[in-house]
């Protein structure tokens, strides 16, 4: 069955990840306040510099100047602290809300999670978790708060130099509309293609560097390995590229704006030249009108930059709503809320006319499948490649949907969440994933209370207590995805952590894969014997097993059970 997570259309599931990205108001509103005050400040410390300069050169009594130099010091003084405050705050508020922007997207990636996300470049994903979500931390410190503190701080200067001088309030206003539909039509025209092309391309290169490490030693032993570091290379090449163009369009709007802003200066002399001939207006009267302008184009500087990082933003948002899609697939089972309750496997389970397909595949990999397992059961599903057994093993543990009946016990999975059928039969995958820590922390996964004596138990049984003695010890790390430990080690540190984890049902899918074949009879030996008498086993292999460890065969072919 398919199961809608959010039915909202592409364009309003973008602007549900830009309004998540904007930390709540009791949060965020010192920030605002803040940053007011400091671009407000650094205004009006200009304007009571120059009217004091100016004021001071026609030699009045000090008296008359007391009011503008305590002006002075405390503006500067404040410019400064409400600058740190609104740093703190915004920085604060924006990352407390980063952190759940990323739980949320991790969130709606769970249930895709693992066959959901089959056909998804790693690269891409991981660029879209960090880097995409971190690009949405602009949103409230660079669009946001800078369009809103500077946008009513340009207003009150321009209300501010129209009570000392009409002409030059008229003067700016015109300048700053003029920079402000300058420097984004010019930004728009320059850099938006760049600024959109960015996270494509930074996912383009993760890719290729994940690509190639991941994969080094196959390229190496078919000299493909040049060609792989080309293509790392050109994709950094067109990264670096949209780059340069996003900055070069950001230096030519910060040029445009600083023009503007000695143009505003001209144009306020030129005007404000009569009102001084005529008496009407003083000469620190035309020092403020003049020298005003310079301070307000410095704090409207920050709205160009905030239309530039809005399209970026705005792009990250994109990427971050397309991660994930409005609907989960009819071929993934729905994902309630689990219980963390492990249901009880009874008479074991049973699947009745089971038939399952891969997420886009067009017909079924599974076909109408029969298959009992009694709890202490071993069973062997044999089948050459293709035929079905890793599929069988993902509609276990619940990763796949069915069609038919799949229960456990008197329960149909159905009615069950996956997580919780996950804690009564567990998966021991073909390539098992090992984190880049040490032995202990990746089997206290499984069971996070257990002792040191537990683990060193378990990796007897399993037979690694020889292996862990030469290594030093559970401190000893395993490298990245386990490549510090053969094959064989690693589906053994995997049976530990399920053995640990004490699932009633346990199924190994090719534990063998990627081992030398003159071991594999003695790994699976003790994989087996490793396991307790009342649990279930299903061993899926494309190899028999030595005599006596199973219970019995069965044969799938072509997604059938034929024996």
């Amino acid at each position: 069955m398919s199961v809608p997570r959010d039915t909202r259309r592409p364009g309003e599931r973008t602007r549900m990840v830009l309004r998540g990205a904007m930390p709540p108001a009791r949060r965020f509103w010192p920030a605002l306040a803040s940053g007011f005050a400091s671009e407000a400040s650094a205004v009006a410390l200009l304007a009571v510099s120059a009217w004091l300069i100016v004021r001071a050169s026609e030699q009045p009594p000090v008296l008359y100047l007391t009011a503008a130099v305590v002006g002075v010091r405390f503006f500067a003084i404040a410019r400064a602290c409400f600058r740190y405050l609104e740093r703190l705050t915004g920085h604060d508020a924006a990352l407390r809300q980063l952190a759940t922007t990323r739980t949320d997207l991790l969130r709606g990636l769970v249930p895709l999670a693992p066959d959901g996300l089959g056909r998804t470049r790693r690269g891409s994903v991981l660029s879209s978790i960090v880097d995409d979500v971190d690009d949405l931390q602009n949103m409230p410190l660079r669009v946001a708060q800078p369009l809103l503190s500077s946008g009513v701080v340009a207003v009150g200067a321009v209300i501010l130099v129209g009570v000392v001088a009409w002409p030059a309030a008229l003067t700016l206003l015109v300048c700053l509309t003029a920079a402000g539909l300058t420097a984004w039509a010019w930004g728009w025209i320059a850099g938006s293609r760049a600024e959109r092309d960015i996270a494509p391309l930074r996912g383009r290169l993760a890719d290729a560097v994940l690509d190639h490490l991941a994969n080094l030693d196959v390229l190496i032993a078919f000299g493909a390995a040049d060609r792989s570091r080309a293509a790392v290379r050109d994709a950094d090449r067109a990264l670096r590229r949209a780059v340069v163009r996003r900055s070069g369009a950001q230096a030519a709007t910060a040029a445009i704006v600083s023009l503007l802003a000695g143009l505003a200066s001209l144009a306020a002399v030129v005007a404000s030249a009569p009102l001084l001939a005529d008496g009407t207006l003083s000469g620190p009267g035309l020092a403020v009108a003049v020298l005003v302008p310079m301070a307000v184009f410095e704090v409207f500087s920050a709205v160009p930059l905030a239309a530039a990082s809005w399209r970026q933003v705005r792009g990250s948002a994109e990427r971050i709503a397309a991660a994930v899609p409005d609907r989960i697939p009819a071929e993934l089972p729905a994902e309630p809320v689990g219980t963390g309750t492990a249901p009880a496997l009874g008479d074991g389970l049973h699947l009745r006319g089971v038939s399952a397909t891969w997420p886009g595949a067009a017909t079924p990999a599974l076909r109408d499948i029969d298959l009992d397992v009694a709890a202490g059961e071993r069973v062997l599903v044999v089948g050459s490649s293709g035929a079905g057994k890793s599929t069988l093993a993902h509609v276990l543990a619940r990763f796949l949907e069915v069609e038919g009946e799949y229960r456990l016990g008197d329960r149909a999975v159905t009615d069950l969440a996956p997580d919780d059928v996950r804690l009564t039969v567990g998966l021991c995958e073909q390539h098992p994933m090992l984190f880049d820590e040490d032995i202990r922390q990746n089997l206290l996964f499984a069971r996070d209370r257990a002792t040191d004596a537990d683990l060193e138990a378990v990796l007897e049984r399993v037979g690694l207590g020889a292996w862990l003695r030469r290594r030093g010890g559970l401190d000893a790390r395993v490298g990245e995805r386990g490549q510090l430990v053969s094959g064989g080690q690693a589906q053994r540190l995997a049976l530990a952590r399920a053995l640990l984890r004490g699932f009633p049902v346990l199924v190994l899918d090719e534990p063998t894969a990627g081992v030398d074949p003159a071991a594999s009879d003695a790994l699976l030996t003790d994989l087996l014997r490793a396991t307790r008498p009342d649990q279930a086993v299903v061993l899926i292999s494309h190899v028999r097993v030595p005599d006596g460890l199973v219970d019995r065969t069965v044969t799938l072919r072509h997604g059938e059970i034929v024996a």
